[in-house]
């Protein structure tokens, strides 16, 4: 159980430093990696997350914070690592503590130098709250923290002090050019004095290797030589740090000079990159957008970009040499502008296709790019604050659906108390604000900023805006247990505004809206006409949001008037388009009514299966039970029948299985159960 991130290339060597931080991480609850970049912190931390991993019934969660320059999103993003997507109006800390306090559980905390102090108060936070916790921590200083087990990672030993340098060198060696030999005394002279003088630091070793490709080890030991040489001055640069800048500029010289331009460009990024954002955002002057492609993997190939998915990440060091270069060439503020209007109008984009095939491409994006589409509204909060509100409002929807709402909140909040004028970028904002409070349970603040949103959407004669301010007003009005009050809301727009949903994509999500209300009041008839009618047109849009809400209606339809095994089928349905756009609340929501549709059909053991799968999406987002109010009470009575039919000890045994393991997982158990003949 756990995220660890995948890899791709084999651990060499560090034994006794295993052994070390093993035999640490049972007398400590927080260890951390210290030393400088490039000497291997985090590739270490891995390979002892993995080999550790057995010893946390809860698993091995990682959390990246390489791309953060401030604290502003330190504790969500901690969250997002291991899994916690709250959706209350708590403090993200506050969630966090609760989430981790009855856990047993390894969390690493990756790349912390840059936040040293906020890291070490949010550790001190954890690990008081949660006493089932171990912290292991990478940063190129200790954190400071009071019971910290520090633990400084030297480079890999090289000359008279091993050989754990050579043999990375000759595994990084075969993976660059398959088949090469370095077994003769030249070349094995040369692997060792290469390994030697880049003092056996893991990056400047891969970087050297990379070369092999244009040069042999010889070559290459006579050209680090002359390198080395001409810095000799330990008061200029320290021993071991002049080894790897020396390394890493050495590598920058031998790029093309568009790979080395490009390199540069790319430090604007904090997440994956992808050759299509490359080419929208690097592309320019001498480098052209047909460039880009092959620099990329040219890059690659010299191990300064690491390919991952459908992408390229930039190691930390490595992107930091990228920025001073880009810096050096006067760059920055432009690339950075254009970092920031190309995640805006991948924002804009997403909005735009929601009612579309693409919808689940773009939640996707959306999620892949969280933390570039942040860095972007940071820097557009500063200097473009129109565009900024615009991004946040596109934004707004997703980041709520795939349980982001505490930076939905708080960028919409600092948007929409800026001076700016009325239009339909306010009005948009104030929607997914609204949204955003009422799904976490801050109603009584969302009907005011419905309110605020209806008004703006009147004086602004913005049809749109007037079905997006009855979607967030009825939406309040529903999870607050008034499903009249939301019927007639979202009926009174949809009969105002009765054109193509094309035109005005919000009439989808009054018409979810409507559907709710009326299965709320028991009217089921028209419930299930409602529900078929949204379905054709989510069909004929293909869109995934709106459908799987009408499953999810057409199973409480079928199950409350007694047709469990079409309930199974539409629940099933429900379940597979909303893992599809990352939205836990709607799995939470699916897994009850599958739940119930199972105990239905007499299988109590599955149906406590599901029910604790179900359980575990509940504490993902932070609440017990949610949706309508009115499902309480179904639940309970489909909970009696399951504990009827299987037994309260069976019941329980297979609820707190379930309950105890992954979430994807039981999911996945969940979605694999043969349907009834």
């Amino acid at each position: 159980m756990g995220n660890l991130p995948v890899v791709t290339t084999s651990f060499v060597g560090r034994d006794s430093e295993l052994d070390s931080i093993d035999r640490a991480l049972r007398d400590h609850r927080l260890v951390t990696l210290s030393g400088s970049g490039g000497v291997g912190k985090s590739r270490l931390a891995l390979q002892t997350a993995g080999r550790v991993g057995d010893r946390y019934a809860d698993g091995v969660w990682w959390a990246d914070l390489s791309h953060l320059d401030d604290d502003q999103l330190l504790t969500t993003t901690v969250c997002d690592g291991v899994g916690l997507l709250d959706h209350s109006a708590r403090r993200p800390v506050a969630a966090l503590c609760e989430w981790l306090s009855d856990r047993r559980l390894l969390l690493v905390l990756d790349c912390c130098e840059r936040l040293v102090d906020s890291c070490r108060q949010l550790v001190t936070e954890l690990l008081a709250a949660a006493p089932g916790l171990t912290v292991l921590a990478t940063s190129r200083q200790p954190l400071g923290a009071e019971g910290e087990h520090a633990v400084e990672v030297h480079p890999l030993s090289a000359g008279e002090d091993g050989d754990e340098a050579v043999r990375l060198f000759h595994d990084r060696a075969a993976a660059v050019v398959p088949g090469l030999a370095l077994d003769s005394p030249g070349d094995a002279a040369a692997v060792a004095e290469i390994c030697r003088r880049l003092e056996g630091i893991p990056l400047a070793v891969e970087l050297a290797c990379a070369q092999l490709r244009e040069s042999s080890a010889q070559e290459i030991t006579g050209r680090l030589a002359s390198r080395l040489d001409a810095l000799s001055d330990d008061t200029l640069w320290p021993r071991r740090h002049r080894a790897l800048r020396t390394t890493i500029g050495w590598s920058h010289e031998l790029c093309a000079p568009l790979e080395r331009l490009l390199w540069a460009r790319l430090s604007v990024f904090r997440g994956v990159i992808t050759t299509a954002d490359a080419e929208a955002v690097c592309s320019g002057g001498p480098l052209g957008a047909e460039a880009i492609a092959p620099a990329l993997e040219s890059l690659a190939g010299q191990s300064v970009l690491r390919r991952t998915g459908d992408g390229y990440r930039m190691l930390d060091t490595l992107r930091e040499y990228g920025a001073m270069w880009l810096a050096e060439l006067a760059e920055d503020a432009l690339f950075t502008d254009r970092h920031a209007r190309h995640f805006a109008q991948t924002a804009v984009q997403a909005h735009a296709g929601w009612l579309g095939p693409r919808q689940v491409e773009w939640y996707g994006k959306v999620a892949a790019t969280h933390a570039d589409l942040c860095a972007a509204l940071e820097h557009l909060l500063a200097e473009d604050p129109e565009r900024a509100m615009e991004m946040a409002g596109c934004a707004g929807l997703f980041w709520s659906c795939c349980g982001h709402l505490h930076q939905a909140r708080t960028y919409l909040e600092r948007v929409l108390a800026l001076p700016l004028s009325a239009g339909p970028h306010r009005t948009r904002a104030l929607w997914a604000l609204g949204i955003t409070l009422t799904l976490q349970g801050d109603h009584e603040a969302a009907r005011r900023v419905g309110k605020e949103c209806e008004e703006a959407a009147r004086l602004g004669r913005d049809v749109e805006g007037a079905l997006s301010a009855a979607h967030s007003m009825s939406f309040t009005y529903l999870m607050m247990g008034r499903p009249q009050t939301a019927h007639l809301v979202s009926d009174h727009a949809l009969r105002r505004h009765p054109g193509d949903p094309a035109d005005a994509p919000s009439q989808m999500r009054c018409r979810v809206i409507r559907l709710f209300a009326l299965s709320a009041l028991g009217r089921l008839d028209e419930a299930y006409e409602e529900a078929t009618r949204l379905q054709r047109l989510s069909l004929r849009f293909g869109e995934h949001w709106a459908r799987a809400y009408a499953d999810h209606q057409l199973a409480l339809i079928h199950l409350l008037q007694g047709r469990p095994r079409q309930a199974e089928s539409h629940a099933r349905a429900m379940l597979a388009s909303k893992h599809q756009l990352h939205d836990s609340l709607g799995i939470a929501l699916g897994l009850d009514l599958l739940a119930g549709a199972i105990a239905a059909q007499g299988d109590g053991v599955a149906a406590a299966r599901t029910s604790g799968t179900g359980h575990m999406y509940w504490r993902i987002i932070g609440h017990p039970h949610r949706g309508t109010p009115e499902l309480g009470a179904i639940r309970e009575q489909w909970e009696l029948r399951a504990r009827q039919a299987a037994g309260d000890t069976a019941y329980e045994r297979a609820y707190r299985r379930a309950s105890a393991d992954d979430a994807e997982r039981g999911l996945a158990h969940a979605l694999e159960r043969q349907l009834p003949s």
